[in-house]
Parts: C-alpha cells; structure tokens; sequence
C-alpha cells in the first residue's frame, strides 16, 4: 500500500509540472486583461470583488466540477483528450449516420481549434513573464518582444531531444512555483482582508446584474483564468485520473485562488497597480527573481501543450484525419513521447507571427479565449453522446449534467466572440485551416478507398484461379500490404505482370485502427491460413499504439508463422493520386489533397519496415 501511494503521489507531482502548467501561469494576465481601458470596465471595489468571486467560482464550477470531477469519467480505457472523446462517441452512436457526421465535425474542429490555443499559449505565456521587466525598469519595454523570440526559438529547437532528461524536474519547479502563489496571495490577503467577501457566490450574481454588458464582456477575458482545462483531461493518460485530481485539489486550486484572492486585495488598497498586479504583489525588490521563475514557469507550460500538439498530431494520423508524418521516439523508455519535426516548425513560425504581430501580453489576451472556449464547448457536446448512447444513462439526467455546462461553456464562447475583430480571428483561423486540411484528408482518403473498392479483384476467386497454373515460385517469403477492404493488392498484380514469380510463401498484411487507444496483444494478431503458402495476417492497433510491423512479425511466431527478415521482402504499392474533373470535391480540394498525399510519409517508413528489405511498385488513383 505504501508503495502504491507514493506511487501516486509520484504521478500527482509529474502532473502539477505537465497538466498544470498553463492554467498556472493564467495569473500573469488575467485579472489585468479584465480591467484594461480597452474593455470599458471601471475598476471599482464592488466590480473587483465581483470578477474575483466570478474566478474564484469558475475555478470551482468548470475546472473542479466539470473536468476534474466529471469529465475525467469520460476515458476511452484510460485515455482522454477531444481525439480520444472524439472516438468514443463515434463508436457510441453506432451506424446512426446523421449523429456521426454531426460528431466528426464537432470533434474535428474542437481538435483543429486545440492547435490554435497550443499557438497562443506559448506566445502569451513566455510574453507575459518577460513583460514583468517592463515593471522593473520601464526602459528595458524595447527588449521584451526579443527577449521572448530568443527564448521560444530555444525552446522549439531543443524538442528534437525530447523531455525525458528536463522532464523530471517540471513537477519541482511548479511546485516552487505554485508555492509562491500561494504565499503571495496569503500575504495580500492579511493585508487586506475585505477581499474575502468575494468568496460568496452572490458577488458575481451581482457584477452581471450591475453592468450587464460590460459584465458580459468581461467574460472573455475572465475565461483566461481557465485556460488549460483541457489539458488535464488530455494528458489523463499519461498520468490517470487519481494524480490529476490530487494534483489539483492539493495544490493547483489551493495555490490559483489564494493568488487571485491575494491580486484582488492588493488592487483594493492600490488600484494604480492594476498595470501588472501579478508583479507588484511584493514590491519592487521581487521583480526580478518573479521575472526568473516566471519565465522558468511558462517555458514548462509552453512545453506541455508543444508536447500535446505532438500527440494529438499523432493520434489524428491513427484515425485517419492527417497523413502521415515523420515521428522520432525521444525516448527509450517512455513510449508516449514522440517528436514531430513538420509539426515543431510550422507551429514555432505561428508563434512567433503571433508574438510579433500582437507585441503584449494584453493583445495577445484577446485572441486566446475564442479557441479555448469552443474546444470546451466541443468536450461538453461529445461528452453528452458518450454518457447517453456508450453508458446509457438516463436521458433526463444527461440533459441536466452536460447541460448546465453547455450554458457556461456557450455563455463564455458567445463573449469571445464579440473579440472576433481584435485578435480572436487569429487562432480562429488556424483553427479553420486545420478543420479544412483534416475533412479534406480524411474525405480524400475515402474517394481513393472508393475508387480501390470498384476496381477491386476478390482476393479468394483471385487465388484460386492464379494456382490453376501457377507461376514459377522462388524461395523466400512475400509480405503485401494490403487495405480494410482490398482485394488483391496492386503490388502483387504488378509483380506478377512484370516479374512473372511467386514467392514460395506470400503473406496479406492489413492494419486495423480500432477507435480505442490500445489493443491488447492477445487480440492484436489474427492470422488465416488461405492455402498454397499463402496466409491473411490481420493486425489490430489502437490509435496510441506504436505500429511496429517487425514487432508484429517477430509475434506471430507464437501462431506458427515464424519469419526470418533476411528472407522476407516487403512490397508495397505506391500511390500516386490523379484529380480528375466531376469528382467528389471542389477542384481545389482535391488538388489540396494530391498535394498532402505526395508529401506525406510513405507507409513502410511509418510502419518501421526496414527499408532494405522493401519493394515499391507505383499505382495511379483517380479522385
């Protein structure tokens, strides 16, 4: 039992530095974000009082209640994350086409919306900390905007070497750092205690009913507080569902509400510090080391979502909504971190438009929470068909449990909105691009299956007829990749064409993605002995397992079909896709998609196949 609970506590400490990092430096900006000039509202004691309690409460209702107590129930076996969700409920709602399409799209732009806030974070995270030299020393305001660049160029060029070295030291430095929240706000709230009263609810009823719009508009900004929710249901694999929770309720949510209470006594007796309240809650002589440990913080925080946007871009290529990428395994021994080089790149050159095209902290504020609260919205809806049609609960109770959040999340989406035009267009448009980038792969894929299907020769009738004069066979062993639903594979009409031999053993291999992350090796392999030396091997992944085809081979020795590699040739069909005019999609899409097709990575190198032993035999697919 000992055992078992350090353990735990071993994991609640990873997941204060991994889950938490980005819901942990939200107090950097958010309560000044609130009040800035540019929204219109006024700074006064009962306004105050009121965002804090709305805070304080928001934390409690959406984080606490929602995710942490309710959403983390959703696991598709132990995983969570919109992907994994995503799958879920498609495979609840079974062959119901309309509910399927309708999920898809819910869930597909939830996902694309996802790498919009993964861009904002890091901007605004590392931004934020490095303006706290600004309150230092008004004249280093020119060097902030570099200072930031240098240090997310440093950080997106060392992913390539992964976490597992620097990785064991987040959960400590967060500690330290939520700890210096904690204490902040302790000691602001000594000094004034009148802040408390935001602690009854009735504060933020108030604030609505005393500013109504401007209330309104407030929480587009005060939904900053909240920022990296999802995370901690994303990374629920990584870490379960008991460390999360601890994490948050011993240390995350403790230390965020005592140092949004402790800002909001600080602005009671000084309102003039509204300009950077997070700095300036110890005086001037703790500016400097905040600024340290702060942007230590947020390089941590910056680092979780690089490493979600990582995973995510992996398990989308699983499922089929992304081609396929090259993906280096940073380490040895813990399989879940991958590195996707297109994916680091194009995502540090977002970063850095984002940085210098908006240049603070604030600006930047205004664009972060339409992606956010959309991908909340996005878990509410997915999480509804996952508890009705997969767990089959009551119909009023479902109603009633993702319903009162359907309201919050679309009371806060409906708010940003509003900030379409003052930045909230800019993760609004990644988001589009990945949207259109993923339905346009997927839907791409499926007219290619399509156009394979009508030209497909029965592999059975095809064997059969081929072993009435067989051709020469050579020794060795033959293995075809081979889709879902094929018939004969293309290579081995090719082979047969122009080769005229037949291996003395020939082997079908098809994967299967199944709509769970992980297959057990008991029901991973399935093989069907077709006659002739020829066998059907069928191998079932989950989205989060790492497709080994050497690995697989080396099992089906257990089945009584060894291989020996030095033997074994792989032939694989590659296919080069033509568009053709009347097709399923616009011209454009389709011309999109020949363009992702050409330049994703081919199968036998995301399969692991040894490149010496492969035979390509190119085939063309009309769209």
């Amino acid at each position: 039992m000992d055992t078992q609970n350090k353990n735990i506590a071993g994991l609640a400490l990873a997941a204060v530095g991994i889950v938490y990092g980005d819901i942990g430096t939200s107090p950097l900006y958010s309560l000044k974000t609130v009040f800035d000039p540019a929204h219109g509202l006024p700074l006064t004691p009962a306004n105050l009082v009121g965002v804090v309690s709305l805070i304080f409460w928001g934390l409690s209702v959406i984080v606490s209640f929602k995710y942490v107590t309710l959403v983390l129930r959703a696991d598709n076996r132990g995983e969570g994350g919109i992907m994994a969700l995503l799958a879920l409920a498609l495979g609840a709602v079974g062959d119901r086409r309309r509910m399927h399409l309708g999920l898809l799209l819910i869930g597909v732009f939830g996902a694309s919306l996802f790498y919009g806030d993964s861009v904002i974070t890091p901007a605004i995270s590392v931004l934020s900390a490095i303006e706290g030299l600004e309150v230092a020393t008004p004249a280093l305001q020119p060097y902030v905007v570099p200072l930031t660049i240098v240090v997310l160029i440093c950080l997106y060029a060392a992913q390539r070497h992964g976490t597992a070295g620097i990785g064991r030291w987040f959960g400590p430095v967060m500690l330290v750092w939520f700890a210096a929240l904690a204490a902040m706000g302790v000691l602001n709230i000594v000094r004034n205690p009148g802040i408390l009263v935001a602690l009854n609810p009735w504060h933020a009823v108030r604030f609505f009913l005393d500013n109504r719009g401007l209330g309104f508009l407030a929480l587009g900004a005060v939904v900053l507080a909240f920022t990296g929710a999802e995370a901690l249901y994303a990374d629920m694999g990584h870490f379960g569902r008991t460390p999360i929770r601890l994490a948050w309720f011993a240390v995350a949510f403790p230390a965020l509400a005592l140092n949004y209470l402790g800002q909001g006594g600080l602005l009671l007796a000084r309102p003039d510090a509204i300009a950077n309240p997070f700095y300036q809650q110890l005086g001037s002589w703790s500016v400097y080391p905040l600024v340290v440990l702060s942007t230590i913080a947020t390089v941590i925080a910056s680092q979780a979502t690089i490493s979600g946007t990582f995973s995510m871009t992996k398990e989308a290529i699983a499922l089929g909504f992304l081609p396929r990428m090259r993906t280096v395994h940073t380490s040895e021994r813990e399989i879940g971190q991958v590195y996707l080089p297109v994916i680091n790149w194009l995502q540090l050159i977002a970063v850095l438009l984002a940085v210098v095209g908006f240049g603070s902290s604030d600006a930047l504020a205004s664009a972060y929470g339409i992606a956010v609260t959309a991908t909340m919205l996005a878990t509410t809806i997915l999480t509804y068909f996952v508890i009705r049609y997969r767990w089959r609960m009551n119909l009023l109770l479902c109603l009633g449990a993702t319903g009162f959040f359907f309201v919050i999340d679309a009371a806060f989406f409906s708010a940003n909105v509003l900030k379409l035009l003052h930045g909230g267009w800019f993760p609004l448009t990644l988001g589009v691009l990945l949207f259109t980038l993923m339905l346009t792969w997927r839907r791409g894929r499926a007219q290619m299956f399509e156009n394979l299907q009508k030209h497909a020769i029965p592999l059975d009738a095809f064997l059969e007829s081929l072993f009435i004069a067989p051709p020469t066979r050579v020794a060795g062993t033959a293995i075809f990749l081979r889709g879902e639903s094929d018939g004969v594979p293309h290579a081995m009409l090719h082979n047969l064409l122009h080769n005229k031999v037949l291996h003395e053993r020939v082997v079908f291999l098809t994967v299967y993605i199944a709509d769970e992350p992980y297959v057990d090796a008991a029901s991973r392999i399935r093989i069907t002995d077709l006659g002739h030396g020829c066998h059907q091997v069928d191998v079932k992944f989950g989205f989060k397992d790492e497709p080994d085809i050497p690995g697989i081979l080396d099992q089906c020795a257990a089945h009584g079909l060894a291989f020996d590699m030095m033997q074994t040739s792989f032939f694989v069909a590659r296919q080069t896709v033509i568009s053709t005019p009347g097709g399923g999609m616009a011209p454009w899409r389709e011309h999109l998609f020949v363009a992702m097709q050409r330049n994703a990575r081919d199968a036998a190198d995301y399969y692991r196949i040894p490149t010496n032993r492969v035979i390509e035999l190119g085939t063309q697919v009309e769209i």
